[in-house]
């Protein structure tokens, strides 16, 4: 079956993020530990959600990950994670809006979405968003692709779901989509080409 829609994981995929040390400091976990326990933080989603303030969020993640940094110390090292688009990036999303429909699948919150770095030109690069804070559904559960499904209109293995964290892709895998691993638009590009898409 063709590729109908290709849909773009924001951080990591299309938008570079700091090294972990600029958000943990000192603290002793390797990026496979954070990215597991990140994802599956209550503080991390139900602020990912919007269902608590920053504040909030951000003294309960100081805590769960044991950082030696304040809350406020750290929510400023959050809000300056995200560094722009990486070269190339918004150039691949165009050609591959050329040849189907795109989306933007992200868990964030809405102080990245508004303020990061190249903000504008990101919340100009697509009409289908489909964002954890403004659905109130989070990758990679089940309902977040039950949702971005009915939405497209579309079968599973029509759409292909690129993404930087092997969770997130495992669980669209599990609902039929096409899914791969991807960091950076170079291996987004490869992941498109194999898949027909270009």
């Amino acid at each position: 079956m063709t590729i109908d829609a290709v849909m773009f994981d924001m951080g990591g995929v299309l938008v570079e993020l700091g090294p972990l040390t600029d958000l943990i400091g000192d603290a002793p976990l390797d990026a496979d530990e954070f990215w597991q326990r990140w994802l599956t933080s209550r503080a991390v989603r139900d602020f990912e959600r919007g269902r608590v303030d920053a504040a909030t969020f951000a003294a309960a993640v100081v805590d769960d990950l044991g950082l030696s940094v304040s809350a406020e110390v750290f929510l400023e090292r959050f809000e300056a994670w995200p560094r722009g688009f990486f070269a190339g990036a918004e150039a691949l999303v165009r050609e591959v809006a050329q040849r189907c429909v795109t989306g933007v699948v992200s868990n964030t919150n809405s102080r990245h979405w508004h303020h990061q770095r190249d903000g504008a030109a990101m919340r100009a690069l697509f009409e289908r968003r489909f964002l954890s804070f403004e659905l109130d559904l989070i990758k990679p559960d089940e309902d977040y692709f039950e949702y971005l499904l009915a939405d497209l209109a579309l079968a599973p293995e029509s759409v292909l779901f690129l993404d930087d964290n092997q969770l997130n892709v495992d669980g669209a895998r599990a609902m039929g989509l096409r899914a791969e691993v991807v960091r950076g638009p170079a291996q987004a590009r490869v992941a498109v080409e194999v898949h027909g898409v270009l």
